[in-house]
């Protein structure tokens, strides 16, 4: 199961009284959640972070907002489990970008990786995706968050690298898209998953505050919206023989 970008307390929320009967009815062996926003007043923290695992999510993604606040920096180094875009800088950076978890049926490798399009100035993803798969035990199910602003570069990744993983979902836009399939060569595709957050909002974000900013062109302090809640997220059924998806679904939970 992969979740759309968490926004603020309560997105975490949403998924934590979602999660667990999600897992039971869907028979989920795997959660992946984008939680780059998940802290409120953005980024990721500590508690926030904590928070989503002991809510049932096994590996948390991140993307450009990683590192907006500080005090998460050690916990990069410190949890093998929350990522960050591997196609940021070595060395400068804290915390990796893939991990390998162990299922007890098959090993599982997730890789996190950011575009370039409208987004920061960072290693290629094409040729950063090379680099990491080269290193990758080939028996494994390959598993990647591309956290990309542009829809084109997302799908000609995805393109890219269909055969060479089996399952591949985009993050950041926090609007779900309606083209989930299983791409020529057997991996399991969506452009964007969408948000776990506020339903009544602009992204998560109060939706007043952003009217105003778009009107006067001022400067404004995003406040996370507060109400009803959703979270949208994709599940991949994964074949462990060929390590191909074989069926997707993407859902809603309101």
């Amino acid at each position: 199961m992969a979740i759309g970008d968490v926004v603020g307390s309560e997105g975490c929320e949403f998924l934590r009284s979602n999660l667990p009967k999600l897992k039971k009815q869907y028979a989920i062996d795997l959660v992946v959640a984008n939680g780059e926003n998940s802290a409120e007043g953005n980024g990721i923290t500590p508690f926030s972070a904590r928070y989503l695992f002991d809510s049932g999510v096994d590996v948390i993604t991140t993307g450009n907002h990683a590192f907006r606040r500080r005090e998460v920096y050690s916990l990069f180094d410190e949890d093998e489990n929350l990522l960050r875009p591997a196609n940021l800088p070595e060395g400068t950076t804290p915390g990796v970008g893939i991990c390998t978890l162990d299922t007890l049926k098959t090993k599982v490798v997730i890789i996190n990786l950011m575009g370039t399009i409208f987004m920061e100035s960072i290693d290629c993803p094409f040729k950063k995706a090379d680099e990491i798969l080269r290193n990758t035990d080939k028996n494994s199910i390959i598993i990647v968050d591309f956290h990309a602003e542009a829809t084109s570069e997302k799908r000609a990744l995805g393109f890219y690298l269909d055969g060479k993983v089996s399952a591949f979902f985009g993050t950041h836009t926090h609007v779900p898209t309606a083209d989930e399939y299983i791409l020529p060569n057997g991996t399991g595709y969506i452009t964007d998953v969408g948000m776990t957050g506020v339903i009544d909002s602009t992204l998560g974000v109060k939706k007043d505050i952003i009217i105003k900013k778009l009107i006067t062109k001022m400067p404004a302090r995003f406040e996370y919206a507060k109400g009803k809640s959703k979270m949208d997220l994709i599940i991949f059924d994964i074949d462990e023989g060929t390590k191909k998806t074989t069926s997707l679904e993407r859902l809603t939970i309101r």
